[in-house]
């Protein structure tokens, strides 16, 4: 870490302390009459400056209150706002009891429900971003989960792969690359592969894995959901929508410091500044360091993301979030299957991978500046109708050396036959590189009208949008070179010739780096005589929308929604409609939802510069492709909102659609199917006691094939685990000597996964696996320490999408929060 990057989080550890203890914190929340949580209601301390809004749970929180008697005033725009008084005492954490506000149509009354009403802290009850309207979750009839920020900050989240572990349903298919345009990580989402595309519902693409930091909460939102959102940022499994934290009117915010295994150190701040009557800065900061867990690899990284808002008047505000992060690394080596022959082997065992060995160096590295501005225009048009206007740019670079691991040879099977020496079985991978030096660049402008509305006794919420979107690459890099061929086996060969094979002794496997092909002058020598072909790609997409949620009666509310797209590029032009409809039924209002919903995807599907199976250049062009969805369930909200559980079965069928053979390469004109059933369940049954527990299975096939029937009748590789399972639960002692003294425990689990799975070249399977976790932790108002422990039991497990792709086993990280 430089001096001015220690300089800056040294300073606000100071500043903080400078708050002492005569002051206290003030916590509570804000629900309905009917007990659903209101989000954004101004929260005031009368007589001061100082306030807040409540959070998509509907609590707030106050800190560094002076002691003393205050009014605390509750306002939203229709509701009839409410006040109480309440005592703050220096050094203590005031529980104000929870506040309904009444409908302005209904009696005005003060109604105090009992401090024990509380739900679960992982749960998040509403999304203002999933139906592009603020809806609870009960009314809603699509089916997604709200990963909290209070979750991720449990488990002592370092990366953004295990933020997506708490999800239903999703499971990282292979590692983020940082290379151009597909950086990120994939994700297999309902049996199709997805990445991280959106921020705050707007477009962000990125060519790397995002810092949890400025993370309030990350929406894993199922199904084709392009309505709302398009077909060029999702996919038919649904989409990943990461929502940013925001400013707030009153000084606060914390620093953080996690060290760990593998040389991890992570500095953290979020620094909220109220700068002047309704406008606030907050400021999210990372600085992150980390070695691989192989034996070669990187990562450091620093983040910055400033956001400011300013509430201009009751009608009119704006808020403008920004992020910066400058990201070095070694992409984890990942260890691509031979396409285009019958596999040499089909599992691990007979492998013999060793999961320590990189098969790289640090010389191999590759840099990802991304940056990225959202602004927002809010301004209220009367009391039943909000204009919104939101624009969004970003810019994501991929700059240096890129590898892989490719089995291009045959087996070791036989005698060597240089000197008639018998060899154990192995496989031969080629590193394949290249230079990376592309730049990704995306504007999105959108306007949407929000109203909430009755047409006779019916009520309305409407969200009617126009959409601009434009993205460009821009390409300068190089083609692929083999460099170097490494033997994996599972036993020691001794006699192999390496001027005859090329390859790489499997007990000292480093000969190739002691003769300079992995250093930085011998990368740069390799590539000195590449052409380069520079190139630009350009696509626009011009889209409009609608969107309607209409009440018959109370307890039934009906969503009717369409959306049309016109696609642009230089080689075609497509059109595609899209419509949503969606029924929910409340039998036990706020308690049951019974929902059902139909969505249909259309893809305009863009010509792609690819590669053949031999990694020859193509040009792709494509038809659109259509995928329907019809899903049905339950949604419950039971014991006074402390368990909060979705229970659901979807069908999604895909026709003419575009096969990923492997990254870059395509086939096109199957039809498939993806259904299954998906249980999530948030639970808070006794006071300190939090859990969050998801269960998914998913059957996928390709029924139908044309250039790609080599995939007929087999599950897709994108698919992932037939089975996923993932629990987190934590206990926080109270009102005794352990006051304040916390354990967490859980794990994931993932069933048999076939990452390679042909008609002609075979089936490579992955074992199933069984990662636990576990953490203590001890929490104060000023401060918390927290020692979390992964991959307890040392599991040895791989991820992949035609590829293998090892992941980390047990690691320790300890982290100390500090809170101002």
């Amino acid at each position: 870490m430089s001096q001015k990057h220690l300089l800056l989080f040294f300073s606000l550890f100071i500043c903080s302390l400078g708050f002492s203890q005569n002051s206290g914190t003030l916590k509570g929340r804000v629900v309905n009459s009917a007990s659903q949580p209101i989000f954004n209601v101004n929260v005031s301390l009368e007589g001061t400056s100082r306030g807040t809004e409540t959070n998509n749970n509907g609590f707030y929180e106050l800190r560094n209150v002076d002691q003393g008697t205050y009014t605390i005033k509750f306002s939203y725009v229709g509701y009839k706002s409410s006040e109480i008084n309440v005592t703050v005492e220096g050094g203590v954490i005031t529980e104000v009891a929870p506040v309904v506000l009444i409908g302005s149509e209904e009696q005005l009354g003060e109604v105090l429900l009992n401090a024990d009403n509380k739900v679960n802290e992982f749960t998040k009850t509403s999304s203002a971003y999933v139906s592009k309207l603020p809806l609870s979750r009960m009314e809603n009839s699509q089916v997604y989960n709200s990963i909290s920020s209070e979750l991720l900050q449990s488990q002592v989240v370092t990366n953004f792969d295990d933020a997506l572990k708490n999800a239903a349903g999703i499971t990282k298919l292979w590692e983020s690359t940082g290379r151009g345009s597909d950086g990120a990580g994939y994700y297999s989402l309902r049996g199709f592969a997805v990445q991280p595309n959106l921020t705050n519902g707007l477009p962000a693409l990125t060519n790397g894995s995002p810092d949890p930091q400025n993370i309030e909460a990350l929406e894993v939102i199922k199904g084709p959901s392009g309505t709302l959102y398009g077909s060029s940022v999702i996919s038919y499994g649904g989409l990943i929508n990461v929502v940013t934290k925001k400013p707030y009117n009153h000084f606060g915010g914390n620093v953080s410091y996690t060290s760990g295994s593998y040389g991890l150190n992570r500095l953290t701040a979020d620094v909220n500044l109220p700068l002047s009557e309704g406008v606030n800065l907050r400021v999210n900061s990372a600085y992150h360091s980390q070695e691989s867990f192989q034996d070669a690899g990187f990562r450091k990284s620093f983040f910055f993301a400033p956001s400011l808002s300013y509430q201009v008047n009751d009608r009119l505000s704006f808020l403008i979030n920004t992020e910066i992060y400058q990201v070095e690394s070694t992409n984890q080596t990942m260890l691509f299957l031979d396409r285009a022959n019958e596999l040499a082997v089909n599992n691990l065992d007979e492998l013999g991978y060793d999961n320590d060995k990189s098969y790289t160096s640090d010389d191999l590295s590759i840099e990802n500046p991304m940056y990225s501005i959202q602004a927002q225009m809010n301004y209220k048009l009367s009391d039943n109708w909000t204009s919104q206007t939101a624009f969004s740019q970003s810019s994501a670079k991929a700059k240096g050396d890129y590898s892989y691991l490719y089995e291009g040879t045959s087996a070791f099977k036989g005698d060597d036959p240089t000197n008639g020496t018998a060899l154990e079985e192995g496989v031969v991978f080629g590193r394949q590189m290249n230079h990376q030096n592309s730049t990704t660049l995306t504007s999105d402008i959108q306007q949407n009208f929000i109203g909430d509305f009755e047409i006779g006794e019916m009520r309305n919420r409407v969200v009617a949008g126009l959409d601009y979107y434009n993205q460009e690459v821009r390409n300068s890099g190089t083609g692929y070179l083999q460099n170097g061929l490494i033997y994996i086996g599972d036993a020691s060969v001794e006699n192999i010739n390496e001027s005859v094979y090329g390859i790489t002794d499997p007990t000292n496997y480093t000969t190739n780096y002691d003769n300079g092909i992995l250093s930085e002058t011998g990368v740069d020598a390799l590539f000195a005589d590449s052409d380069i072909s520079p190139s630009i790609s350009r696509q626009e997409i011009y889209s409009a929308y609608v969107s309607d949620i209409f009440n018959p009666i109370e307890a039934l509310s009906i969503m009717a929604s369409v959306r049309v797209d016109r696609f642009e590029s230089e080689s075609n032009s497509q059109t595609a409609w899209s419509p949503k409809l969606g029924v929910v039924y409340q039998p036990i209002l706020d308690k049951v939802s019974l929902f059902a919903n139909y969505q249909d995807g259309f893809s305009n599907v863009a010509p792609q510069i690819g590669e053949d199976l031999d990694g020859n250049s193509v040009n792709y062009e494509f038809d659109p492709e259509h995928a329907k969805q019809l899903e049905g369930g339950v949604k419950l909200n039971l014991l006074n909102n402390k368990v909060a559980a979705t229970l659901s079965y979807y069908d999604i069928q895909v026709s003419n659609t575009v096969i990923t053979v492997a990254p870059q390469v395509y086939t096109q004109g199957g039809e498939l199917y993806s259904r299954g059933f998906e249980a999530s369940i948030t639970a808070s049954p006794v006071k300190g006691l939090n859990i969050v527990a998801n269960y998914s299975y998913n059957e996928s096939e390709l029924t139908e094939g044309s250039v790609g029937d080599d995939f007929l009748g087999r599950r897709p590789e994108s698919a992932g685990p037939q089975n996923l399972a993932n629990l987190w639960a934590t206990y926080e002692f109270s009102g005794n000597v352990l006051n304040g003294f916390g354990a967490g425990f859980g794990g994931n689990y993932g069933s048999e996964n076939m990452i390679f799975n042909r008609n002609t070249a075979g089936t490579f399977t992955l074992d199933d696996y069984t990662v636990l976790n576990a953490s203590l932790f001890y929490q104060t108002d000023k401060f918390g320490i927290t020692l979390k422990l992964n991959n307890l039991n040392d599991e040895e497990y791989y991820n992949g999408w035609s590829t293998i792709n090892p992941q980390i086993g047990r690691n320790l990280a300890a982290n100390f929060t500090y809170k101002f």
